[in-house]
């Protein structure tokens, strides 16, 4: 799922954060979709979640598919 603020060109030169997101904090719904598998989320600056990715590859890809630069975070 993405975020509408990841349209390509609106994002150009901006940091976006991975983290890992332990499927347990994830709402019920989500879970119901992806089960017990950690999954990667693609965060902005002020730590809005723009997108949910299988994993932290797609969500780097993703991120520089939209002029957005990826860091990773811990």
């Amino acid at each position: 799922m993405t975020h509408p603020s990841m349209k390509l060109g609106e994002g150009a030169g901006r940091i976006v954060y991975i983290r890992a997101v332990p499927a347990a904090e994830l709402p019920p719904a989500a879970r119901a979709q992806i089960g017990a598998q950690p999954v990667y989320a693609i965060h902005d600056a002020e730590g809005s979640r723009l997108a949910l990715v299988v994993d932290r590859a797609v969500a780097f890809a993703v991120a520089r598919q939209n002029d957005l630069t990826p860091v990773s975070v811990h």
